[in-house]
């Protein structure tokens, strides 16, 4: 094993707890939209936590898969793949049926020249889904592009805070919310809404692209001045803890790091690490896309990967030459146009 994957071996793998709560919970875990950015990894991290509780059961990774090699990698590790296109409804309703779903299937890059695809995937989708596994319990991922901008001193927007999505992403976004809980209502299905920003990981993130910003000597723009992160291992791990947190009516959890982080901070640690001088573009404002995930702490403890962690992580990937993904999550934007 070489340097970098066993880099990898040590941040990724499950935590205690993780493998506890993975005892408490029933039946076998079907991952829909598993060929994204998050997806693979928390297939990989659902195996290993049944595997080390030395338990029995199926993960089960649902996408088109487009990446190539990765269904026989996925298989090699003991989950179970099935290609396919869930939108087409033969496709989704040909599923087996599970009592687990974690739903990370949607749309957002691409959004502003393709509007009617987003919709189709961020709302009627989730509306097919919510029908064929009603029967079982259902982590949904969502955003908290769902609320609208809040003060940098307020903490961020908490799971009682109004939504009011910018642009069409977050309006989409919160349609795919209001289908869960339409349905949670008329079936009684448990969900949990798994409202998500900003995770992060080797390979791509928040942390990341200001990474590159400085390594790179390009100004990097400070307008939207604030932000949240979480380590995509922590936030993989709440997630599959989620399940057994799912409720009719649907809960409603944000899950991100508990600080609020300054880009310009941020961009001066990794300055100090690079020994370059950070270069700035535009000012500040007084409100940001902020979460308050204090309820997600009360439930799971806080992240096991600290923000200072996350960028030692972050600077030593990239100086390493490891694999990164060129999705950049437009975590500047204001005006919901992804």
């Amino acid at each position: 094993m070489n340097g970098i994957e066993s880099f990898e071996e040590q941040w990724l793998s499950p935590s205690e707890a993780l493998i506890e709560d993975m005892k408490r919970i029933d039946g076998d875990i079907m991952i829909l939209g598993a060929g994204g950015k998050i997806g693979p990894s928390i297939a990989r991290l659902t195996m290993q936590a049944i595997e080390r509780a030395g338990l029995d059961k199926r993960v089960i990774a649902v996408s088109r898969f487009s990446e190539e090699g990765l269904v026989d990698q996925l298989n090699a590790e003991g989950i179970e793949t099935i290609v396919a296109n869930i939108l087409d409804d033969t496709q989704l309703q040909d599923l087996p049926e599970v009592e687990n779903v974690l739903y990370l299937a949607g749309q957002k890059f691409g959004t502003s020249s393709n509007e009617p695809y987003t919709w189709a995937m961020n709302t009627y989708l989730p509306g097919r889904v919510a029908e064929k596994f009603r029967k079982s319990r259902i982590v949904v991922y969502s955003t908290g592009n769902v609320y609208p901008f809040t003060p940098v001193g307020s903490g961020g927007a908490a799971e009682e805070t109004r939504t009011d999505p910018v642009g069409e992403y977050g309006q989409s976004c919160l349609g795919r919310e209001r289908m869960f809980q339409y349905f949670s209502s008329v079936y009684g299905t448990p969900i949990l809404l798994y409202r998500l920003n900003y995770a992060i990981d080797f390979k791509y993130g928040v942390l990341l692209e200001v990474a590159k910003s400085v390594l790179n000597g390009k100004p990097l723009d400070i307008t939207m001045g604030h932000v949240n992160v979480i380590w995509q291992g922590d936030a993989n791990e709440m997630a599959i803890r989620s399940l057994l947190h799912c409720d009719s009516p649907s809960k409603i959890l944000n899950i991100t790091g508990p600080e609020t982080v300054s880009l310009r901070w941020l961009a001066k640690e990794f300055g100090r690490i690079f020994h370059i001088e950070p270069q700035f573009t535009g000012e500040e404002q007084a409100t940001a896309l902020l979460s308050n995930a204090a309820e997600s702490f009360r439930l799971f403890g806080y992240p096991r990967t600290t923000l200072k962690q996350m960028i030692g992580i972050t600077a030593q990937w990239l100086l390493e030459g490891g694999k990164t993904i060129n999705k950049p999550t437009h975590f500047q934007e204001r005006k919901g146009q992804f």
